[in-house]
């Protein structure tokens, strides 16, 4: 609000004006307080703080899903965490990596165009001198690329390593990466131009005693079409949503998909081979110890479930059916409870 000087104020400062005592062009100063902000139009910021900050969260989940995926594959301590998240342009990103390294150019469908994955040299001869049997070391090969047999074997991992990738992004999307291609120098992995803006998600990486970076570099123009799903209100609503019309279609053709086998007994006898193959039409066979009124034996999965008397299995049996289709698996029908 703008100060109101009173009478007497106005005639104090036109008398020290006057007398010399205030410079009448120090007077005319205004301070500009504004807060300026450097914009480089080469390097435009296309992420905003919230689209990093879920970036960010979403390769923490990748981060622990590879953690245990290398643990189990290479049956030795691996530990993966996210350091950092980062926009600059494609050209940086690849004066900041080494020559040669592990580079993978890896497809992002259903979105278009690639990413890149680009793990540091010492990891990746840790990783192949550990499948090989050795101890883990990357050792003195780091300058030298590598062969045949260690770049198909390296492509088995960073496979796995994608499938990760895919689960930690399916709240978002149901991204389907694929290995494209192996490449040693950085040059010839020119996915975008230059000058185009990526995310860059470095993830710190320790094989035993040898650590590392792994880098995840996405274009931000591959990343274009679900931009506005990366935002904290998205991701958290889409964390705690609950039954969709997706999951139920889902569980339907599952459903449809599972067989299960009934069989009533209603008695048992022993027989020879030779008079079943004398069997003639009109042929009765009687059984064993049964009567009119004994309950039948109904199994399902060729396990026994209950007993009912004739004209009660329909019921008794569409509760197990119910219960049967419920579970996941047609082996956990020993867990499924029998009787009514």
């Amino acid at each position: 609000m703008t100060e109101v000087l009173s009478q007497d104020e106005i005639d104090q400062l036109l008398t020290a004006i006057s007398t010399g005592e205030v410079d009448a062009d120090e007077m005319n100063k205004t301070t500009d307080q504004r807060k300026i902000k450097i914009y480089d139009f080469k390097r435009p910021d296309k992420f905003s703080k919230d689209q990093i900050r879920t970036i960010s969260m979403i390769h923490e989940t990748f981060a622990r899903l590879t953690t245990t995926g290398l643990s189990a594959q290479l049956r030795a301590l691996a530990h993966v965490h996210v350091a950092s998240v980062d926009q600059l342009t494609y050209e940086e990103f690849i004066r900041s990596i080494p020559n040669p390294t592990t580079l993978a150019v890896v497809d992002m469908e259903p979105l278009k165009g690639n990413a890149v994955l680009e793990m540091d040299p010492s990891i990746t001869f840790a990783i192949i001198e550990k499948l090989f049997g050795g101890k883990g070391e990357s050792g003195n090969k780091l300058n030298r690329e590598l062969s045949e047999i260690e770049q198909a074997v390296i492509e088995g991992v960073i496979v796995r390593i994608l499938g990760n990738l895919r689960e930690a992004w399916s709240n978002v999307i149901d991204l389907r990466p694929r290995l494209g291609r192996i490449e040693v120098n950085p040059q010839f992995a020119q996915i975008v131009p230059p000058s185009d803006m990526v995310v860059l998600v470095t993830l710190e990486t320790k094989i035993g005693e040898v650590e590392g970076m792994t880098n995840f570099c996405i274009p931000y123009i591959t990343i274009e079409p679900v931009i506005s799903k990366l935002s904290g209100q998205y991701w958290y609503s889409s964390v705690r949503k609950g039954t969709t019309t997706e999951n139920l279609a889902i569980i339907k053709d599952r459903l449809e998909s599972v067989i299960v086998e009934l069989v009533v007994e209603i008695g048992k006898i022993d027989i020879k081979i030779r008079d079943v193959l004398a069997l003639r039409v009109n042929d009765c066979i009687k059984l064993d110890n049964v009567r009119v009124k004994d309950n039948f034996v109904v199994k399902i999965g060729n396990k026994p479930k209950f007993e009912a008397r004739p004209g009660t299995v329909g019921k008794k049996m569409a509760v197990q059916i119910v219960k049967v289709l419920g579970s996941r698996d047609i082996q956990e029908f020993e867990e499924l409870e029998g009787g009514e």
